[in-house]
């Protein structure tokens, strides 16, 4: 299997968000006609923090290096793992789902991440979302708690770096 991965670019957006939107519905994706948006591909590429897999010249897969205050305050995270980075927005195109691209995207994030300095990562993942706990379980994430927000239950995910 050929990919490449690389930073997002303003040529990428339209494909990027048609990605986003074909999570709409499927089996434990929580995601709507309102999130993730245009702004939340435009507040990634602000930051250099969007990330995509092409195949064949097509983009298949992206993650979001995130920037949350809201997550970052939550008293369940390790201090000792400060500071901390978090992804999110992890898609994979509905037809190349279950090949393990979603690992490579996440094992990209993490090393990224380890590269911007950061040492630890913390993650929300929604507790119905069957796909994504088995996906961060194998890289060693341990719950260290429970939320709700964003009009969800969230299992709260973190591991060194």
């Amino acid at each position: 299997m050929e990919y490449e991965i690389m930073p997002a670019t303003e040529n990428d957006k339209a494909e990027i968000l048609a990605l986003y939107k074909a999570q709409i519905g499927r089996e434990f994706c929580p995601w709507n006609d309102e999130y993730p948006s245009m702004e939340s591909i435009d507040f990634d590429l602000s930051r250099d923090a969007l990330f995509i897999l092409k195949m064949d010249g097509k983009i298949k897969a992206a993650i979001s290096l995130e920037e949350d205050e809201d997550v970052d305050n939550l008293t369940c995270w390790d201090e000792t793992l400060s500071p901390e980075g978090e992804v999110a927005r992890v898609a994979v195109l509905p037809d190349a789902q279950n090949k393990g691209l979603g690992r490579i995207m996440m094992q990209y994030a993490m090393d990224e991440l380890k590269k911007r300095g950061y040492k630890g990562i913390h993650i929300l993942v929604n507790k119905h979302n069957v796909k994504a706990i088995r996906c961060y379980e194998v890289f060693g994430f341990r719950t260290v708690g429970e939320c709700h927000m964003y009009e969800q239950d969230f299992f709260c995910y973190e591991k060194e770096l």
